[in-house]
């Protein structure tokens, strides 16, 4: 297959990184389906930390009970005191204390309970759109990227949405709204020198790690890069296994591979070192504001202005604020990480579809099944024609055979007729089915109406029964065995030990090429398409495997619209109508009769196809006479 860009279409844009909050935005209308669900969850949310701040609250009074008892017995007035507090105070502080910590436990727990739905379902939805919009993309996008990388940046994205959802929701608007609310409680409570210094150290602290965390990423994008590069040359490299065997090139794709490992082990160092600088520039800015707030509330407590509980309320709260800040610095660093995960993803979806249906399209509606390709041209890229000018009708009911050298423009025929590419408006020319432009009438419906056995097979690692199958899904148990009666292979399939059920492995590569063919074969008869279309499908065939297919593949032709690509001219002498085609232009056309009277490229061919055939059958008797 080339891998050519195009003269007809815009070129495919670069994936690259977008902006954050682009890939914020493209997230919220998958959450936005579930906003009921949301508003509940923040206030559970709300409620959790509300309870979160009743905690030092409590122990504040607990703290002061106890420390009132103590000097109450200290001055020897409370000979009884001490009891009745205990009963009557402390004993329902105690109670209370265990209320609140339980009243945030399940706060915390119905938001989880609430939120895990709409996570999974923002999941599912992107991943579905995502991989039905790669499906959506024309083949050029596929020839141009590495299957390997983008299945990882794919998978990466989808579990950085999880975590985006889960630190956003769990932890940075947790300590967010927790922060509010302590900052009020220090002003109207105590005095404004406690919320200022919190709120500049927080200050500090966020402005900090975000700039530090902006340097370190592309750290990680670099991480990224490489991760999906050494994945693709890995994945290629394993699924070209036999390739590699037969050049005896295994070290020298270990080398490839590790280059790529070595290179991330030392994006992957910088990074941590990074990290580690950050971290320690953290820890600083805490203890700063933690000596600040201490210091000040110590002075406090010995001029009796604060109470020993006002001094473990302020150091709990500081530490509920700090704790989690700490880990809010790592929540960042793994949201920027989700961010750029999920930016690629997000960018696959930018990706415009280089061949897409019109707006309101119909479908085709084919009565007879006739064919028209009129004055085609097409490149895949400028410098470079493929098609000059071609036209030709396949009747309906008729087959049509083009022939010719290697690279003269044949197999192009097959991709633009199930669109995947389209001729260019003005000067493309036009490819018709019963008078419908294809351009104009639904892929799904064109698609369905042709079936094609192509000359390379390549099928799904599954089992046999499955690949047969996938020509019609809904068909039943015995129309899948009757194609594969048709296609010959029924026998052999039978005789493996588990029958329909046999894996055929990665691409197929548990079958031999007649295997794989065959499946093919079995494949389009199951589909049943009005029209045919026929590239090389028995190419990799012996010849007494040929005759036979071949005859089948006359039968089901005879009454439906057929085009068949060819090399070997023996499989097309029956055909109605033979085209003969040379760099991208149609150079004879009409009977095999007809063009060996021509005595012209076809003759030619012909006749270098029979000596050929005559050369080997001679070795082939010589070998059996030796024997």
């Amino acid at each position: 297959m080339r891998r050519f860009s195009s003269s007809n279409e815009p070129a495919l844009p670069t994936i690259g990184p977008r902006n954050d909050w682009q890939t914020i935005v493209s997230l919220l209308p998958y959450l936005a389906a579930y906003k009921w669900r949301v508003a509940f969850a923040l206030a559970c949310l709300i409620g959790a930390k509300v309870a979160n701040l009743g905690v030092p609250i409590v122990m504040k009074h607990i703290v002061d009970n106890l420390a009132s008892v103590r000097h109450l017995e200290a001055l020897g007035r409370a000979e009884h005191a001490p009891g009745i507090v205990l009963v009557g105070g402390i004993g329902l502080l105690v109670v209370a204390y265990a209320f609140v910590r339980l009243s945030t436990s399940l706060f915390t727990e119905m938001r989880e309970i609430l939120f895990s739905k709409v996570t999974e379902s923002a999941v599912r939805q992107l991943a579905l759109k995502v991989f039905r919009h790669l499906h959506g993309l024309s083949l050029r996008f596929h020839l141009d990227r590495q299957t390997g990388g983008m299945t990882r940046d794919i998978e990466r994205g989808t579990r950085g949405i999880t975590q985006l959802i889960s630190y956003s929701l769990y932890s940075i608007l947790p300590t967010l709204v927790e922060v509010g609310l302590v900052l009020g409680f220090f002003v109207v409570k105590y005095e404004a020198y406690y919320a200022i210094v919190t709120l500049v150290a927080l200050v500090a602290y966020i402005v900090f790690t975000v700039k530090v965390t902006e340097w370190r990423t592309h750290f990680r994008r670099t991480m990224n890069e490489l991760d999906s590069r050494a994945n693709s040359r890995a994945i290629d490299s394993l699924l070209n296994y036999e390739t590699v065997k037969y050049f005896g090139n295994e070290e020298w794709e270990t080398r490839r591979y590790d280059e790529n490992l070595h290179r991330y082990r030392a994006a992957a160092i910088k990074s941590q070192h990074s990290l580690s600088a950050l971290n320690f520039g953290q820890q600083a800015i805490i203890g700063t504001g933690l000596v600040f707030i201490l210091w000040r509330a110590t002075q406090g407590v010995m001029a009796g202005k604060l109470t020993l509980g006002d001094l473990v309320l302020i150091n709990t709260f500081m530490l509920q604020l700090y704790i989690p800040l700490n880990f809010l610095g790592v929540v960042y660093r793994e949201l920027k990480q989700s961010l750029t995960d999920m930016d690629r993803m997000f960018t696959l979806l930018t990706v415009s579809r280089e061949v897409a249906d019109a707006p309101g399209a119909p479908p085709l509606a084919v009565r007879g099944g006739e064919v028209r390709f009129s004055h085609v041209n097409f490149a895949y890229e400028a410098s470079r024609q493929i098609l000059h000018d071609v036209s030709f009708t396949i009747a309906a009911g008729t087959t049509t055979a083009v022939v010719g050298h290697s690279g003269s423009g044949k197999s192009t025929l097959a991709r633009l007729l199930f669109r995947f590419y389209d001729l260019d408006r003005q000067a493309g020319g036009v490819i018709t089915i019963d008078g419908q432009d294809i351009r104009d009438v639904t892929q799904e419906s064109l698609r369905a109406s042709i079936g094609i056995v192509p000359q390379d097979t390549v099928l799904f690692n599954d089992s046999i029964y499955y690949n047969i199958a996938y020509g019609r899904p809904t068909a039943s148990r015995d129309e899948v065995i009757a194609s594969a009666r048709a296609a010959h292979i029924h026998t052999f399939i039978e005789s493996l030990p588990k029958g329909y059920d046999t894996p055929v492995g990665e691409r197929g590569l548990k079958l031999s090429g007649g295997e794989k063919q065959r499946v093919a074969i079995a494949r389009t008869l199951l589909k049943n398409p009005p029209i045919l279309l026929f590239d090389e499908a028995t190419s990799a065939l012996d010849s007494r495997s040929e005759r036979a297919i071949q005859q089948e593949l006359d039968l089901i032709a005879r009454d439906r619209t057929t085009l068949v690509i060819a090399h070997r001219l023996s499989t097309v002498v029956h055909a109605e109508q033979i085209i003969v085609m040379d760099h991208g232009r149609i150079v004879e056309r009409g009977t095999h009769a007809q063009l060996l009277r021509e005595g012209g490229h076809y003759a030619q061919m012909w006749a270098l196809q029979q000596q050929r055939s005559s050369e080997q059958a001679g070795q082939m008797e010589e070998s059996a006479g030796e024997k």
